[in-house]
């Protein structure tokens, strides 16, 4: 996050804090920094949920370094209670949580998937080799074995297992 404070773009415009509460914006306010007259819909969402007495005894609490940070995490915490009213924050991140154990077990899946088809591929070579007395390839897995033997006289048409 930047460690520069916003500046106000009017010095005698007030920020969202004090035009929100309708008071008077000193130049030593303590929210103008973090909400600017853009924003201010993140201020109201803020103040529902927190109040602005406690926003400012939370931000005096802190370094000034790790300001923005608060009111960007209270800010994102007052957007997301407004979304689920119950869960706020928490229950994105329980539904994320559970969507990516449902993607692993997906996962998991395909990867047996993969393995079995690499398996019925190896067992499908390996009954064309002993039908025809073909030599044995380097190893199993290995997709990029020498395929020369199946343009033999007597398998013509066998060229399906291509895969280099």
């Amino acid at each position: 996050m930047s460690t520069q404070k916003p500046e106000r773009a009017k010095m005698n415009q007030p920020c969202a804090a004090c035009r929100t509460l309708r008071r008077r914006c000193s130049d030593n306010c303590l929210l103008a920094p973090y909400f600017l007259i853009e924003e201010i819909d993140k201020f109201a969402c803020v103040h529902k949920l927190f109040g602005a007495k406690n926003v400012i005894k939370m931000l005096q609490r802190l370094e000034e370094t790790k300001r923005e940070d608060a009111v960007n995490s209270m800010a994102y915490e007052a957007r997301m209670r407004l979304r689920d009213p119950v869960y706020g924050s928490t229950g994105i991140i329980f539904n994320l949580q559970k969507h990516i154990l449902e993607l692993g077990k997906e996962l998991e899946l395909t990867r047996a998937q993969v393995v079995e088809s690499q398996e019925q591929r190896d067992e499908l070579l390996r009954l064309l080799m002993d039908d025809h007395n073909l030599r044995p390839f380097s190893s199993i897995g290995d997709t990029t074995l020498d395929y020369d033997f199946l343009q033999t006289d007597n398998m013509v048409g066998y060229d399906l297992l291509n895969f280099h």
